[in-house]
């Protein structure tokens, strides 16, 4: 059977704001645990509140590296006032912006985990061009534009080292979904046209690949 995590990690798993159902987080933990085997840090590009953060850092504990989450918690474009997945929860009162900020690391600190993540408040493209470590597991879960997504992939893949697993989140093959879906979708698709990259497992939306060769 694939490592599950202990009850408490799930039911803050389960507790803390987010869109990842308990299949797909059960996948990303498994993953999680095998990239760990690695010996090389963990990366999520896209926190929101933390909901996914907490089983790559549960892993992350357990294999004796670092989880590193990386985000600018403005949210993505989905997530604004007046789209489908904005939750007036997560709007700075005073500034009457979104800031996921506060409510990550609520959900951090309730999960007993502050001392086994990185977070790095900053625009993926922006961090990627700094990073110079490789990595055993990247985890795609960023915007759902092209632009974004293309710019997470980008910035990222190329640090996955041999061996090491790329995981994309909310891939949508039905072009009706093309706002929420369409874009990783397409980003998984360059990743297996690359060569670079054999897919692993697939559990709903999210997709588990693993670096083969060179290149992206």
């Amino acid at each position: 059977m694939p490592p599950a995590p202990k009850p408490e990690i799930l039911a803050a798993f389960e507790g803390a704001k987010g869109f990842m159902p308990v299949d797909e987080g059960l996948a990303l933990y498994s993953a999680a645990v095998e990239a760990g085997a690695l010996g090389l840090p963990l990366l999520e590009v896209g926190t929101y509140c933390g909901r996914s953060t907490i089983l790559l850092a549960d892993a992350a504990r357990a294999a004796g590296v670092g989880a590193v989450t990386v985000d600018h918690h403005r949210g993505s474009e989905e997530q604004q006032p007046g789209w489908e997945y904005h939750d007036p929860d997560t709007v700075d009162p005073e500034l009457k912006v979104m800031d996921t900020l506060p409510l990550f690391r609520r959900a951090l600190y309730q999960a007993g985990l502050e001392d086994h993540v990185i977070a790095v408040v900053g625009r993926s493209p922006q961090v990627a061009r700094v990073w110079n470590s490789p990595l055993g597991l990247v985890f795609i879960d960023g915007g759902h534009t092209d632009e974004h997504a293309t710019a997470d992939y980008e910035g990222w893949a190329p640090h996955v080292a041999e061996g090491g697993l790329l995981l994309i989140h909310d891939v949508f093959p039905d072009p009706e979904d093309e706002f929420t879906g369409q874009a990783p979708y397409r980003i998984y698709l360059r990743a297996l046209a690359s060569g670079a990259f054999t897919e692993v497992s697939a559990t709903r939306s999210l997709r588990v690949l693993r670096r083969t060769g060179g290149g992206v």
